[in-house]
């Protein structure tokens, strides 16, 4: 047992976390990791399916689930990133970074799919808390406080055409049910939906063959819109070939509702075109619906083109995210992940943050007698830093650099270093690591989150 998981009423509390993608997966093995062994997870889809696209695990979140026994099972599907390269339009290269174990962090940063992800957390879920603890087609609807400030859940279950509902009393509610939350909209009711900032983002995955791709991960524009193309797998088969990560961003066209341009973090009036895609948050669409808008973009050998022409498919999503809260806790309910802070795909840091805050809020759980006590120490240590993070990635956060080498050379450069000098590229690198809590001397002081188990005997 943990320091206190089991001090609430000579038993280990019961946790309820509402979700079961990567900030609910995470926190639940991480709470058991510490200790607690009553935790169940309820995850509205009728299975873990693998679904999704790629992501980044930035050193920060990989040294958290080292912690959790998770890295070898997580690097056996997923690509060590070992160079950032940010590039203009015209082909100009603005800057290339080491990363990971290159710049000197202690851990790498890894390049995954999200579904190899979900299923390695998933599948330690089930082992280490046992199959009940993920229990899935169950949607939390309503969230109450009872006099003692433990919640009182509304559920609804589904198998097949057969609907049911139900109530439940735990003694912690954890809300990681991403951006769309309806534990955040049960404790802030008046808030509405998230706002959008008239940008569009494409997302898939390609299979290419490694020569095609590289291997290093680009971001590439200007001021209007961008690309991200990144290998995220060893090569395989006789072909060689690698898994692909692409995401596209640039404003809807008109009729769409109107663009407001990266990072300005202003909500689009609420009109025919914001509604509509509001109800095709995640909408299937042809490649070519916006191939037209990248020909002609390569960067050292990597065709955006041809990693979208061989796309099986893509989506499409309004860029959104959501305001920051002055409060994320209330009495023994409390919010991770996008549920909490969801930002715009920047700097790689949705499920980095995610996986930190579920380390967190296991450590804050175990430290302290009182769960309410205990999620008010979790907040305290990460909702000020995750607000800063927020309102960064609607600054640009690092990619800033590619809107300051277009308004300083619009047509192309070069030297990089006669439009934006050495010293500031590393000046904005450096100031967004450090807003994140992950440049290299902070990760490798190692987990601050780690839990002493108490002597037995």
């Amino acid at each position: 047992m943990s320091l206190h998981a089991s001090s609430l009423y000579g038993r280990s509390p019961h946790i309820v976390i509402a979700g079961g993608g990567v900030a609910g997966l995470t926190t639940a093995l991480s709470l058991h990791a510490a200790g607690f062994e009553r935790v169940t997870v309820v995850e509205a889809a009728a299975a873990i399916r693998p679904v999704g696209a790629g992501l980044n695990l930035m050193p920060n979140a990989v040294r958290e689930l080292d912690a959790l026994g998770l890295l070898d099972a997580l690097e056996a599907g997923a690509l060590r990133t070992r160079e950032l390269r940010y590039y203009h339009r015209s082909g100009g290269l603005i800057s290339r970074e080491p990363r990971g174990l290159g710049a000197g962090y202690r851990w790498p940063q890894l390049s995954v799919h999200r579904a190899h992800l979900q299923q390695v957390l998933a599948g330690a879920v089930r082992a280490r808390l046992g199959a009940a603890a993920l229990v899935t087609g169950v949607r939390v609807t309503g969230v109450e406080p009872l006099p003692d400030g433990r919640p009182r859940l509304r559920l609804e279950h589904r198998s097949g055409a057969v609907r049911g509902r139900a109530s439940l009393e735990p003694d912690v509610l954890v809300g990681a049910d991403g951006i769309r939350s309806a534990v955040r909209a049960a404790l802030h009711p008046g808030e509405g939906g998230p706002p959008w900032n008239g940008m569009l983002v494409w997302r898939g995955v390609s299979r290419m063959p490694a020569r095609a791709v590289g291997s290093f991960m680009l971001i590439a524009g200007d001021d209007r819109q961008k690309a991200v193309v990144y290998p995220m797998g060893r090569p395989t088969g006789p072909g060689r070939e690698v898994l692909v990560n692409w995401a596209l961003a640039r404003p809807a066209e008109p009729g769409r509702g109107e663009g407001s341009g990266f990072g300005s973090g202003a909500a689009v009036g609420c009109g025919s075109g914001e509604e509509r895609l509001r109800g095709d948050w995640d909408r299937s669409v042809p490649v070519e619906t916006f191939l037209r808008h990248y020909e002609g973009w390569e960067f050292d050998g990597v065709s955006v083109p041809d990693v979208l022409r061989a796309a099986d498919s893509a989506h499409e999503y309004p860029m959104v995210d959501r305001e920051p809260l002055d409060r994320w806790t209330h009495g023994r309910t409390t919010l991770v992940g996008d549920a909490a802070h969801a930002m715009y795909p920047t700097g790689s840091n949705g499920a980095t943050q995610a996986i930190v805050d579920a380390r967190a809020l296991a450590h804050a759980l175990a430290r302290h007698d009182d769960p309410a006590e205990g999620l008010a120490a979790y907040e305290s240590e990460r909702r000020p830093a995750m607000t800063a993070l927020q309102r960064a990635n609607r600054r640009l956060g690092p990619e800033v650099v590619i809107n300051l080498a277009h308004e300083r050379a619009p047509h192309g450069f070069t030297d990089i270093h006669d439009v934006l000098p050495a010293e500031e590229l590393a000046a904005v690198a450096g100031r967004y690591a450090a807003t994140g809590a992950f440049d290299p001397e902070t990760v490798n002081q190692g987990s601050p989150y780690e839990v002493p188990l108490p002597a037995i005997g």
